[in-house]
């Protein structure tokens, strides 16, 4: 029999982007257009337009989730009876290379610190959990650099567990672009934030269940909430191809950038070597570790070619 997909089967609840924007209602729009400008990373479009139809209703959203989450917290330690203080409320945001993930993560933290109640939101990339190259290098793991493999997940897991349980400060250790690197003896501490914003390329990935039933934690397991990013392969490539054109001219012709020796090249040159580094990293981390996690998302803001959201699939309850 052939298998056919029907829509009312869907866990998800697809809204346009005319219809998710009415969604916002009365959130009033709390950043300028100036700031907006500043939290846009390479390449990304955004302006005031993609906040007020696309991040104010998702701020709302978050706000009933927040306050259903503290309600649940309060209801279960009159239960237990325990004095646990609050748990703070993790999102995290997933998705390819080239997406948009730091964009959309720095614009969420912006809007969610301005919330009447004015809550502590702290955003933490997984880049600062990756192996140092000198690691990577010795396990030959440079061309896998971003897969799950890269990461030093162990100490990720006990970062969050850290966050979740309420120990402060807890540290994550901070990753330089210039450099390509994870920078020694420097780190964020993140210390009882209301919200914490966890961004990464794999942090809605699991492993393989054990057969012996015993508990294995993943990255996603501390979330409340998680979004992806998704675009179509195609624009995801000539994304990440136009992000490296720019770098070659700026970043690139750092001395101290890892990259340095890309800044000399020519136009078709710097084209045919960023295409070459997609297909041979990019495009099958994405295939083999990102895209299969798209499912797992609470909410899916799907983009177009002009960095635009179109339409947005929220997880049914």
């Amino acid at each position: 029999m052939e298998l056919r997909t029907d829509d009312t089967l869907s866990p998800y609840r697809t809204f346009t982007r005319a219809e998710w924007a009415a969604l916002r209602e009365d959130t009033p729009m709390t950043l300028t257009s100036e700031e907006v400008t500043r939290l846009r990373s390479l390449h990304d479009r955004l302006d005031i337009k993609e906040v007020e139809e696309i991040y104010l209703s998702l701020s709302r959203l978050l706000s009933l989730y927040v306050a259903a989450t503290q309600r649940l917290f309060r209801a279960q330690e009159r239960f237990l009876g325990t004095g646990d203080m609050k748990m703070p409320f993790i999102i995290g945001v997933a998705g390819s290379v080239a997406v948009g993930k730091s964009t959309t993560a720095r614009v969420l933290q912006a809007l969610l610190a301005r919330w009447p109640n004015v809550p502590k939101v702290d955003l933490i990339t997984t880049d600062g959990f990756l192996f140092p190259n000198a690691i990577l290098e010795r396990e030959g793991l440079m061309e896998k650099k971003g897969f799950p493999e890269s990461y030093d997940l162990p100490a990720l897991l006990r970062f969050l567990t850290d966050v979740k349980a309420g120990r402060h400060p807890a540290r994550a250790p901070v990753y330089s672009h210039l450099t390509y690197d994870v920078t020694p003896n420097r780190w964020v501490e993140v210390d009882r934030p209301d919200i914490l914003i966890v961004e990464g390329l794999n942090v809605l990935q699991t492993g393989r269940l054990p057969k012996d039933g015993k508990a294995i934690p993943f990255v996603s397991d501390f979330f409340d909430f998680s979004v992806y990013l998704d675009a179509d392969e195609v624009v995801l490539k000539s994304w990440y191809v136009d992000r490296f054109l720019t770098l070659r001219g700026t970043a690139f012709r750092d001395p101290k950038s890892y990259f340095h020796r890309y800044s000399s090249l020519s136009d078709d040159e710097a084209v045919e070597t960023a295409s070459s580094i997609w297909e041979r990293i990019n495009f099958l981390n994405l295939h083999e570790n990102i895209l299969p996690t798209r499912q797992r998302a609470d909410l899916i803001l799907k983009k177009n070619e002009s960095h635009l959201v179109d339409d947005v699939s929220l997880r049914r309850l």
